[in-house]
Order: C-alpha cells, then sequence, then structure tokens
C-alpha cells in the first residue's frame, strides 16, 4: 500500500536526468527528514525557474536580464565568439578562466537519430551576430563526441566565406567527453591549441 504525496514525489524526482526511481525514494526521504520548510524552498527555487530564467537575446545562454552578464560585460573581448551546444558548457568554460571573449550557445548538437537538425539550433541567432558584430573569430567548441564533430563541421562550411576565422578547439579533451564534465585544465589547453577549420 502506498503514500500518495511519497509515491507522487519519488516519480516527479524520478524523471530527473541520471535520478533513478532509488535516488528518488532517498531524496523524498531526507526531505520528509529536513527542517520544516526545506522542500517548499527548493520547490520555490525550482518554480522560478519557469517565469524567472530566458534566454539571453544576443547569446542564448540562460538567463534572468535581457543579456546575460557576460554579454554585458564591457570587459570581454567582443570580437572572439566560443560556441558551445549548452548552458552549462558556458559555465564549464568559466572556471577554466582561459577564455575572454564571448559565448553563443547552440542548446543542443546535430543528431539525425534523435531528430535534431540545424533548425533546432540557435544558428540563426549566430549568423546574425555575424553579420552585424565585428566578430573576427567564431571558436566552435562542440563536444568531441561524433554529434559535436558533425555540429562544427556544419557550421565551418556555413560560415566560410563570411569573412571570419573559424577555429576548433584541439582534442585537449578526450572523445567522448562532454566539456561540462571536463577539467579547467584540459579546457584552457583545448581552447590554447585550437585549430583552424
Amino acid at each position: 500500500m502506498g503514500n500518495a504525496p511519497i509515491d507522487e514525489a519519488v516519480a516527479q524526482l524520478s524523471r530527473l536526468p541520471g535520478i533513478g526511481r532509488k535516488t528518488a525514494t532517498r531524496l523524498v526521504y531526507w526531505l520528509l527528514r529536513s527542517p520544516t520548510g526545506t522542500a517548499a524552498t527548493i520547490g520555490r527555487a525550482l518554480s522560478a525557474l519557469e517565469g524567472g530564467v530566458r534566454e539571453c537575446d544576443t547569446c542564448c545562454d540562460f538567463t534572468d536580464q535581457i543579456r546575460c552578464p557576460i554579454c554585458a560585460s564591457g570587459g570581454r573581448e567582443q570580437g572572439v565568439v566560443c560556441v558551445v551546444e549548452h548552458p552549462q558548457d558556458v559555465r564549464a568554460f568559466e572556471r577554466s578562466a582561459g577564455f575572454r571573449g564571448r559565448y553563443h550557445v547552440l542548446h543542443g548538437a546535430i543528431s539525425p537519430l534523435d531528430g535534431v537538425g540545424p533548425a533546432e539550433l540557435r544558428i540563426r541567432p549566430l549568423l546574425e551576430r555575424i553579420r552585424s558584430d565585428e566578430i573576427r573569430e567564431v571558436i566552435l567548441a562542440t563536444d568531441p563526441d561524433v554529434e559535436g564533430d558533425a555540429t562544427a563541421l556544419y557550421l565551418a562550411r556555413l560560415l566560410r566565406g563570411v569573412g571570419v576565422r573559424v577555429t576548433r578547439i584541439a582534442r585537449g579533451l578526450a572523445v567522448g567527453t562532454e566539456i561540462e564534465y571536463a577539467d579547467p585544465a584540459s579546457l584552457s589547453r583545448a581552447l590554447e591549441n585550437r585549430q583552424e577549420l
């Protein structure tokens, strides 16, 4: 015999990536043993994501402003844009402290098996930025896997003849590694050793 609120909480937490039913159950019981208000505080923080977070008008990263703090900063190198697959990749590069330019977030990679083509990615805003801003170099920092390589190749071909230097981060990262999980030193090396495409 189940307990409806507990069962529902377990079911909802199980929907999160990397959270199975056992982990979800442990989390629910942890919340039940936590000080009064803990679950409500966590719930409010999660609810605030839906109405309080949007895509930056410039780089498509997640922010609570019209422009994210990186795009709004005058202290960044304006002529270099690092193209990444996911918002968490921006955080990884920022932790490495090896890049002082700006970013562009695609929100995925080309993956025909998953039904993701160029139209599903934030490529059009990237092209608009290149046309309107004084961008000299586009660094393709997609994941070093099949989908990331396909996306980088597609973008390199698309940007040929546009008048910008197109580079790809070096293979300082192991093949199959997702950028968000890479260590800061490897990310810095990959940026320093980028190659012309």
